[in-house]
């Protein structure tokens, strides 16, 4: 039991806008408390959200797996290296995962531990007046919290699809998707965006014959056009089924196989699959969030409702991360929130600029992207200029054997600002981060064309891209 119920700063959820709050909030002098119920397969705490726990982390380390199973399965020979008798160790796979998970969980105690964070292992709940009502888990028993100010940072959870019911064996979400212990031969997932796409990646390269139904008509549209399509071409290529326009009608359990039906500009449609992923979305959580008597505000999408300081309606209360609908779901938006509530808290105002936050798809090669589409230009009108690299024009890139994808940078047409940066690519998550920069401290595509970039490298592609604006590129 801690030893007071009185603090300074509480925050309720322990993913990377909760924890991250919480530490900032201690680093500012507050005397601060963390609650999160997420817990393992043991029963045990396991802090970091979705985000460390079933999600992004869990996704990449699988994907790393894949990614070299796939690479000694079917292009190391270009290397000059044979490799016979391959075989997967699904359990050996999964169990590296958890043990990365483990690992992440433990350092985030130890940050808490270090920062003299009270941290409690329960469930949460807003009452009246800055109270905190807390069912902790390891004793059963229900205690208050008092705080000036309160954090909510609670996260999100997958979509729940009427036409798909769950039922954790054949038909799962994505959490569930990262556990599975057998490589399904028939993979249909709902969903072809962000989730889909990372999943299809993992099992794809792992031999399962992957099918995805997306309800648009449209590739991923978050994305530059450009970009999607040629995801699309390389995706497709990598043996992804990808089914545009296709609404799910039905899904349910048949002899061992998913029974799955939907419909197209053709018609209806019935495919037999191993196992179907629930992958179309995420939603805040909020249920039982707040009592019934509090009046936490929420928008018609379940949203908490908050002003751009991530203030909700309630005083001394906020509201980060995926509970809001202020920025994209993404996790290091959500981490600059719980900074800025911090220090907002110890009157340290710093804001936060939504339109250059990037965003990446971890699939292989990987998408990132960082403010305006060139389609977003065109219909408003905006003149611009666009300078495209491919990395099949890249030393380095040849050198690793990873050509595909490019560089695509968009400029005002006559101040050169850079309006926004695109990329499909190996190492796109990392590149874009050169980009966020130069728009962050306002740089112009002239400021990265005159940085000298280590040749050969694949940073390359941005000043190549850079150049090409003005018809300067040197290796195309």
């Amino acid at each position: 039991m801690p030893s007071s119920s009185h603090y300074d700063v509480i925050v309720i959820g322990a993913g990377p806008a909760g924890y991250i709050a919480a530490i900032r909030s201690a680093q500012l002098g507050f005397k601060t408390v963390c609650i999160d119920d997420w817990e393992n397969n043991k029963k045990t705490p396991s802090p970091g959200g979705t985000f460390v726990n079933a999600g992004c982390i869990s996704s990449m380390a699988l994907l790393e797996s894949s990614k070299i199973y796939h690479l000694l399965n079917n292009d190391i020979s270009a290397h000059g290296i044979k490799v016979d008798n391959l075989e997967i160790d699904l359990s050996q796979m999964i169990n590296r995962k958890d043990s990365i998970i483990a690992s992440l969980n433990q350092q985030i105690s130890h940050l808490f531990n270090r920062n003299k964070i009270t941290s409690i292992h329960g469930q949460a709940k807003l009452l009246a007046s800055g109270k905190v009502e807390v069912f902790e888990k390891y004793n059963n028993k229900k205690s208050n919290f008092t705080a000036e100010h309160i954090i909510l940072a609670t996260g999100s959870h997958s979509t729940v699809l009427p036409c798909a019911p769950i039922d954790d064996e054949f038909i799962i979400d994505s959490t569930q998707a990262l556990k599975l212990t057998e490589v399904p031969k028939r993979l249909g997932i709902i969903g072809a965006g962000i989730i889909g796409l990372e999943l299809a990646g993992i099992w794809n390269r792992l031999g399962s014959d992957v099918i995805l139904l997306e309800a648009q008509e449209s590739f991923l549209t978050s994305p530059d056009q450009q970009i999607s399509d040629e995801a699309y071409q390389i995706f497709t290529n990598q043996g992804l089924d990808l089914r545009l326009g296709a609404r799910v009608i039905s899904a349910k359990k048949g002899s061992k196989k998913v029974i799955l039906e939907y419909q197209d500009s053709e018609g209806n449609h019935t495919i037999h699959l191993d196992k179907l992923i629930a992958a179309s979305g995420r939603e805040p959580n909020t249920e039982n969030l707040a009592a019934e008597d509090v009046d936490l505000v929420l928008d018609e999408n379940g949203f908490v409702h908050v002003d751009k300081n991530c203030c909700t309606a309630l005083p001394g209360v906020y509201a980060i991360g995926d509970l809001t609908a202020l920025g994209p779901m993404l996790a290091h938006k959500g981490l600059e929130e719980g900074i800025f509530v911090a220090e907002l808290i110890a009157e340290k105002h710093n804001p936060i600029n939504y339109d250059i936050i990037p965003s990446v798809i971890y699939t292989s090669p990987e998408i990132a992207w960082v403010g305006q589409t060139e389609q977003a230009l065109k219909a408003i009108g905006e003149h611009y200029k666009i300078g495209v690299f491919p990395f099949s024009a890249s030393a380095r890139s040849h050198a690793s054997g990873k050509t595909e994808g490019l560089v695509k940078i968009i400029t005002h047409a006559e101040t050169d600002a850079i309006l926004g940066v695109h990329i499909i690519g190996d190492q796109a998550s990392e590149l874009i981060a050169e980009a966020v920069l130069a728009m962050e401290f306002s740089a112009s595509a002239e400021d990265l064309a005159r940085t000298i970039h280590a040749h050969p490298s694949i940073s390359e592609a941005l000043h190549e891209a850079a150049l090409a604006l003005d018809n300067r590129a040197l290796h195309i």
